[in-house]
């Protein structure tokens, strides 16, 4: 089944809540694990992280995240599945466009986290956090959010550079589901209503299920809009659009809505096997 996105300028932002279904599990080890942390000059901190046994990674610990989020690239190298995408309408802009997933084994040191939920997600800030400190020890694949630390109770301790991992009893929820269905009940109560983008970009994409490669695909180029005027056509390959990439629909929307009105910016297409570079300005929301 084909998810389409019309993409214009549109914000995303992240809600936990508490579900009532979550309930502390009987019988877990209470053995305290001590794991090695890095602390770079922002003050974060990574760990090293084994996703399916593959890796391991470099992800940030942050203790304020609601969500788990990994990079595409690693996604597709660690061999994580997609769950179901979302619906139509803003719930589907929002949520549908970002690929869901269960990882099997999360495993920090020798702390070890069973199906623990994620969004695969090529999230701006943290590859800017990459892209600053790479060159010092590696790249970051991602941010360690709820789903996996609110099983255990921690210590960090900055000094030594550790943290310490003790298992609470507790077993998170869907996360992500809780967003999608909480968001359409404001889609719901809200209607009729009137939403006036702050950038129109005039083309609409689409990706398979199944689709792994890079890039999103154009199925709408709208007469006389932004896209058109820059030379985009229907059945081009979206790679990156002012320089971040595009690679789910998740990603596109981050990236457009990224974009001022008015202000020209770069958008890589792959056409008939060719690479091929256009520029295009978003025009302004009525």
């Amino acid at each position: 089944m084909l998810r389409q996105l019309m993409i214009f300028a549109i914000g995303l932002g992240f809600v936990a809540t508490l579900r009532a279904e979550d309930k502390p599990v009987p019988k877990l080890d209470d053995k305290a694990i001590v794991v090695p942390i890095e602390l770079l000059p922002s003050r974060h901190f990574v760990v090293l992280v084994k996703l399916n046994d593959k890796g391991p990674y470099r992800l940030i610990l942050d203790t304020g995240a609601p969500l788990t989020i990994i990079n595409s690239k690693v996604a597709k190298e660690a061999g994580l599945t997609k769950k179901a995408g979302g619906g139509g309408g803003l719930l589907g802009m929002l949520a549908g466009g970002i690929d869901q997933i269960q990882v099997g084994k999360m495993q920090v040191g020798d702390v070890v986290s069973e199906k623990s939920g994620a969004v695969v997600m090529d999230h701006p800030t943290v590859q800017a956090i990459s892209d600053a400190f790479e060159k010092e020890s590696g790249p970051i694949a991602g941010i360690i959010g709820f789903p996996f630390f609110s099983r255990f109770a921690m210590t960090v301790d900055y000094q030594k550079k550790e943290v310490t991992f003790k298992p609470n009893g507790y077993k998170p929820g869907d996360y992500m589901q809780d967003l999608m269905a909480s968001m359409m009940k404001i889609e719901e109560k809200n209607k009729p209503r009137v939403v006036s983008p702050a950038g129109l970009w005039g083309f609409a994409v689409e990706k398979e299920k199944s689709d792994d490669a890079e890039g999103v695909t154009v199925k709408t180029v709208f007469a006389d809009g932004a896209a058109a005027k820059g030379g985009l056509k229907v059945g081009d390959r979206v790679l990156t659009i002012d320089g971040r990439w595009t690679d789910s629909l998740g990603d596109t929307i981050i990236a457009a809505s990224l974009i001022k009105p008015g202000k020209a910016v770069a958008v890589a297409v792959k056409r008939d096997g060719k690479d091929v570079k256009l520029t295009i300005t978003p025009t302004k929301g009525n």
